[in-house]
């Protein structure tokens, strides 16, 4: 039996690089980083796959392969093809970025490998992801006693502060059907979502109308709450935007908190895209009363430029928000009789957990917050820029100005199909592949749409995509 296991330790210790092959790995890999960073100013930000990424369907050897092989693979096959997110061309969707110091410190989470779930395990990883919920909670105006968690993104986020509602409001599965929420049609779909996997599907969901603006009508709201209690049901929850995806709308907040207060409603926020605009002066003046959230979700892969697996939920009592996620474990006895405060693992579904926190807390620390201020405010003022420089020129149609730093626009030809049309000159942005732009239906109109929250992009790539919008659009009009 132990010449056996010798035999396994052999082959298994490859596992375990000596000091110079670590090194060398670091350089190859950090040279392959490099040169991809420095090629970002020329490369394109959507390439089209036509095949590209079809080698990465083989299957693994015993053997293994040289990692110079294995990073012309990278490159060719994942790197090359598709939306290149690193890009600041990147104006589709609602684009994130991925700061260098944040690879950073995922490399370090990764290679110490601290486990961050329960705090007597890692008292010192533990105790800075609650450092940085603690700081979350209090941009948002939460006081003491709010709590939360680090999550992989909004869509977790939103569940997470979903089940916590309807825990908090005790909404059982015989209640459901009489149990209506209230939302409008421009909540983003991972609400849906988190409402089925969270067992609250068959709540009566109220789409609640919306102004010129996309945003919820506060009026209509407090109608609906009044005419469902009038009929006997249990109004319980209101789902509020602070940024849209589609439009980047913001709900009137402050509103609809005095109708949840008088209604006793849980509001639950989702302000994954917008939030973090709160810490510069234009983002705060449009985003109020978020402090009146019973819970909120903050994406820092969105507004802090973080790598995708970014995301946050802040609950205004923590307690509920562990009501909601505790659990028994005989296994975990010593962990827990040793712990004090919460523990992620207590406020969320999640107990095996990478330790997030690192990639947050060592870009903030290493920069400082006013980089991150200004970001945000020039991200709004190219939204604001754009808006303005499209609707001067000759047939394009604006949406409304901007809350944030999405803007909405379409051309209106002077014959022909306009959504078809529209469809032609989004095709001829992509086909260029410098940037990259999305789309929506708005009312059943195809309309084109500009996110701009990018740290790389600035005014040289708004004014290049609107010289293209506007050369495209006058070729396709000779067709």
């Amino acid at each position: 039996m132990r010449e056996k296991l010798r035999q396994l330790q052999k082959v298994a210790s490859q596992l375990e690089p000596s000091a110079e092959q670590r090194q060398a790995l670091l350089e190859r890999v950090g040279d392959y980083a490099q040169n991809f960073l420095g090629g970002l100013p020329g490369a394109q930000t959507f390439v089209p796959d036509q095949g590209l990424s079809a080698g990465l369907e083989r299957t693994f050897d015993e053997q293994p392969v040289p990692l110079e092989h294995l990073l012309d693979e990278l490159g060719s096959s994942v790197d090359a093809p598709g939306i290149n997110p690193a890009s600041g061309g990147h104006l589709g969707y609602i684009p994130g970025g991925g700061i260098f110091p944040a690879a950073l410190g995922d490399f370090l989470a990764d290679v110490t490998n601290r486990y961050s779930g329960v705090s007597f395990a890692s008292p010192g990883a533990v105790r800075m992801e609650k450092a940085l919920v603690d700081w979350m909670a209090g941009l948002v105006g939460y006081a003491q006693g709010a709590g939360g968690d680090l999550t992989s993104g909004g869509s977790i986020a939103n569940l997470t502060g979903l089940v916590t509602a309807r825990e908090a409001r005790e909404i059982r599965a015989r209640e459901i059907p009489e149990s209506p929420l209230y939302l409008t049609e421009q909540v983003h779909h991972c609400v849906d979502k988190a409402l089925r996997v969270g067992g609250m599907s068959e709540c009566p969901r109220r789409i609640v109308p919306m102004d010129a603006r996309f945003r919820m009508d506060a009026s209509a709201l407090e109608r609906m709450v009044r005419d469902d209690r009038a009929r006997g049901l249990n109004p319980w929850l209101v789902v509020a935007s602070a940024g849209t995806t589609d439009t980047g709308a913001i709900d009137p907040l402050p509103e609809i908190a005095e109708i949840v207060r008088r209604e006793h409603l849980w509001l639950h926020l989702d302000a994954a895209y917008g939030g973090f605009f709160v810490l510069c002066d234009e983002g705060k003046a449009v985003l109020q009363a978020l402090n009146e959230a019973d819970s909120i979700v903050m994406d820092p892969h969105k507004g802090l430029f973080l790598p995708y697996g970014s995301g946050a939920v802040l609950v205004k009592d923590v307690h509920q928000l562990a009501r909601a996620h505790s659990y028994e474990a005989n296994y975990m006895q010593d962990a827990r009789a040793a712990a004090g405060d919460y523990s992620p693992a207590d406020l969320s579904a999640e107990l095996s957990r990478p330790f997030r926190g690192m990639r947050l807390w060592l870009p903030l620390k290493l920069f400082g917050l006013a980089p991150f201020r200004a970001a945000l405010a020039e991200k709004m003022w190219l939204a604001r820029y754009f808006h303005q420089r499209i609707s001067e020129l000759p047939g394009f149609e604006v949406g409304p100005a901007p809350d944030l730093s999405v803007v909405t626009y379409r051309y209106l030809p002077g014959s022909g199909d306009v959504n078809e049309f529209n469809r032609r000159l989004l095709k001829a942005v992509l086909d260029d592949g410098k940037v990259f732009i999305s789309s929506t239906l708005l009312a059943g109109r195809f309309t084109l749409r500009l996110a701009v929250l990018h740290f790389r992009t600035h005014l040289e790539t708004v004014d290049y995509l609107i010289d293209l919008l506007e050369q495209s659009a006058r070729k396709l009009e000779l067709r």
